[in-house]
């Protein structure tokens, strides 16, 4: 959520940077509501002197020998004509907050002065690439034909289960998956610093509106039934993030920063996505992801997006998957974030870069909502933190791109050097 005293100091400012992400912010609208709670609560407040006043004047009638009864009587009218005044101003005020709180929270965070403009992924601007996009002298398969060759991938069996975006793994590439899952959250913990998280895969809403899905974003989300408000995490991102919702750090607890990494499962309703990458694992409902969470002192924020990043991009060089680092334009920039990146792998079956994991900064914007603060040792008052986080890696995607990557003309899947203990000392994947 943006500041509301930046936003009552730099409205222009902020709508021409909010226009960069397609977003048109009103400054009429803001501030006809910002008004209307102002004037609410000062004339509020000049009732409630006005009521201490007409009490006060009890206690002067009884002292000049006005009888109790009668002194309350005569002040009665006026304090029940205030009484009534203050509720209707009180209801007054109470909507006026309303309204701008979903003006607020409908708001996006505001980009960075780096975030190039553009419309969609097309103006996105290349950063980097990494690795040799391999050539083969045979026919190139998708991981689905793969999967099937190998025996151990079936969404038929996953549709007859539940539906369609869904798929079966078995076998070695079951095993493949679990492999790549633990080698990721192994790097992060071991040689990045991460500290390990196991977080439920059922959140509240208080914890979705504190990063930034709700309530802009409820259909691309799994509620529940029943009344407790509860839904399925589309990333651990919401739980894990949301550990620091309420909370004062300590400077010295902060130390060079909060890092945390978390394997879940997710769940996403895909809504819009229709007709999108209907064939095998690019874009299910249910998927797995180790998560990298962040949380970091203000002026910290700008490197740590940059270490981050580069802490999901060792896992591609790791595996020897050739990527791209991208800078996301306005018009693809997520509705929270103040800057990404996107790391996107190569798939040889399509002959281009998919997106694999999204590295953020978004500055104090998900603090403000969950009031996640540390104490600045300088003022000794509590100030609010940033907090970044990316996809370290997408498990599902990386098993794709190891699958196409690896490909052999025989049949068989070279499994990257990295993995091959966690394979049990397997070096490939044989067709059945």
């Amino acid at each position: 959520m943006l500041d509301l005293k930046y936003l009552r100091q730099h409205a222009e400012t902020a709508a021409q940077a909010l226009s960069k992400k397609g977003h048109h912010f009103d400054i009429e609208a803001f501030k006809a509501l910002d008004q209307a709670r102002k004037s609410a609560e000062t004339a509020e407040q000049q009732l409630l002197a006005e009521r201490k006043q007409a009490s006060k004047q009890v206690g002067v009638l009884i002292k000049d020998g006005v009888p109790v009864e009668d002194a309350q009587a005569q002040v009665a009218d006026t304090l029940q004509e205030i009484e009534a005044k203050l509720g209707r101003l009180k209801e007054e005020s109470k909507a006026a907050g309303e309204a701008m709180d979903a003006l607020l929270m409908g708001t996006p965070n505001v980009p960075d002065d780096a975030v190039p403009e553009g419309a969609d992924e097309s103006d996105n601007q290349e950063i980097l690439s990494w690795g040799e996009i391999p050539s083969f002298d045979f026919e190139v398969k998708d991981h689905v034909a793969l999967g099937e060759q190998l025996g151990g991938l079936d969404f038929e069996r996953a549709t007859q289960l539940v539906g369609a975006r869904f798929a079966v793994m078995s076998g070695g590439i079951a095993r493949l998956h679990r492999a790549l899952a633990q080698f990721m959250l192994d790097l992060h913990t071991v040689e990045h610093g991460y500290t390990e998280m196991n977080v439920p895969v059922i959140v509240n809403e208080a914890s979705l509106r504190g990063t930034g899905q709700l309530p802009k974003f409820e259909e691309d989300l799994f509620k529940l039934e029943g009344d407790q408000g509860w839904y399925l995490i589309p990333t651990a991102e919401v739980p894990v993030t949301n550990l620091m919702r309420e909370q004062i750090i300590e400077d010295a607890d902060l130390g060079e920063g909060l890092k945390m990494a978390a394997h879940t499962t997710c769940f996403r309703s895909e809504a819009g996505s229709y007709g999108r990458d209907t064939r095998g694992m690019i874009r299910q409902h249910q998927f797995e992801k180790i998560e990298l969470v962040q949380w970091v002192r203000p002026a910290d924020s700008e490197a740590a997006l940059e270490a981050l990043t580069g802490h999901a991009e060792k896992v591609l060089q790791a595996l020897a998957l050739p990527y791209r680092k991208v800078l996301l334009c306005g018009g693809d920039l997520g509705f929270s974030a103040r800057k990404t990146y996107d790391l996107e792998v190569w798939l040889p079956a399509q002959s281009c870069y998919r997106e694999i994991s999204s590295c953020s900064n978004f500055g104090d914007y998900q603090a403000r909502r969950m009031m996640a603060r540390w104490r600045n040792p300088e003022t000794g008052k509590p100030e609010l933190l940033h907090s970044l986080n990316g996809s370290g890696l997408a498990v599902g995607r990386t098993l794709v791109a190891v699958l196409e990557n690896g490909q052999r003309a025989d049949g068989r899947i070279e499994i990257p050097a990295a993995l091959v203990p966690y394979m049990g000392g397997r070096t490939h994947l044989e067709p059945q």
